[in-house]
């Protein structure tokens, strides 16, 4: 049995492992996205004095529209009084991706910042993509992903000592051993020490990977429903209580600012479509998004509309599954333990990049190695007669 499995977990690592590797190493990067950008785009930040009176979001989108004719504005987040907020204007077809960064007391434009330009929008792509078009490269990263899962458990069981004199071996790597050996430890003695991380690294990813999954996980843990976002609709035939949907936003907003005068981030959608709601989540906590309250308004009546699923409501009275659902980007990116959380992420994701180095190695040095010679006995002579 377990030389079946060993053959299953040689085949399914030749056959992933550069996807593998990519993925790891492009997560490496991303571990800390956030903590290099706040170095490296100080337009993030407010210049000057904070603290004073902030602008509406109909006032900061039309100064953003000004600066972006044409593209479509979606929504705008402010950040923390030290941040400059952003709106957002992105598209499918054509697809395109603007954030404009506006001080969010006087207006001013900071910056406009482009996907394409971006270094951690290339880096993600190969992460979600494999820098494949997505149609192709998404599947293919997921399935690379479950093969990763399967070759995990696959791998503890191979990793299982046999007695307690092989377990000595199974738990650090012999240094001073020639290469080859060193290593065959690596492989296998970091792959055991990572596993119960990598794991949790795969079945996060597989969340976005493979629909079925997600639901699976999802109803599992409890969830009731669909664990798909959706925006639920306004009532289209009732008498509309503002002028327009920019003056819904704004009177959305005035209710959160009342809602909850202390929060990390609050991020309100613009409705484009006619039976589109006003999107809104407050996030409490910096640096993570799971910790957030959803809330959806009509944008005719600019009434509360309750909605379902993991995305909706107040956090405090989300269920477990819906909890665990929100969590699932943090948790894969480690923020959900902080700086601490994201550093083991980094190494844990650094030592997964390795595995298909290091399981390669150990295959082409058995496969190049010579065949033991076999010594023939000679036959003893027989004395003449």
């Amino acid at each position: 049995m377990k030389k079946l499995i060993g053959k299953l977990h040689l085949y399914l690592g030749l056959v992933s492992g550069i996807m593998v590797f990519i993925i790891s190493v492009t997560g490496c990067i991303l571990a800390f996205e956030q903590e290099i950008k706040s170095i490296t785009q100080p337009y993030m930040f407010v210049t000057g004095p904070t603290g004073g009176k902030v602008l509406p979001p109909s006032e900061l989108a039309e100064i953003a529209r000004k600066a972006l004719p044409g593209k479509v504005a979606k929504g705008v987040l402010y950040d923390t009084p030290d941040r400059n907020a952003q709106v957002g204007f992105y598209n499918l077809d054509p697809e395109y991706y603007y954030v404009v960064y506006l001080n969010q007391y006087t207006g001013k434009i900071e910056h406009i910042w482009n996907e394409d330009d971006d270094f951690f929008h290339f880096i993600l792509h190969g992460h979600y993509y494999l820098w494949l078009p997505e149609k192709i490269g998404q599947p293919v990263t997921a399935s690379a992903t479950l093969v990763f899962f399967c070759m995990m458990i696959s791998g503890m069981v191979l990793w299982w000592p046999k007695n307690k004199s092989a377990a000595k071996q199974r738990f650090s790597v012999k240094w001073n051993a020639a290469w080859r050996r060193k290593n065959y430890d690596l492989h296998n003695v970091l792959g055991f020490y990572i596993m119960s991380i990598g794991v949790i690294l795969a079945v996060t990813g597989l969340v976005w990977g493979f629909q079925w999954f997600s639901q699976g996980l999802y109803t599992v843990t409890g969830g009731q429903g669909s664990d798909m976002y959706y925006n639920p609709t306004s009532d289209t035939i009732s008498t509309a209580q503002v002028t327009g949907p920019m003056q819904a936003v704004d009177k959305a907003w005035n209710q959160l600012q009342k809602e909850y005068p202390k929060y990390s981030s609050l991020n309100i959608s613009f409705p484009t479509e006619r039976a589109e709601s006003i999107y809104s989540y407050v996030n409490f906590r910096e640096g993570t998004y799971y910790h957030v309250d959803y809330n959806y308004f009509d944008q005719y009546s600019v009434k509360k509309i309750n909605a379902t699923g993991p995305y909706s409501g107040k956090y405090s009275e989300a269920d477990f599954a819906q909890k665990l659902r929100r969590m699932n980007y943090d948790i894969h990116t480690g923020a959900i333990l902080g700086l601490p959380g994201k550093i083991l992420v980094f190494f844990a994701s650094l030592i997964c990049a390795s595995l298909p180095v290091t399981g390669f190695v150990i295959w082409w040095g058995r496969r190049k190695k010579a065949p033991k010679k076999v010594r023939k006995s000679i036959p003893a002579m027989k004395p003449a007669i």
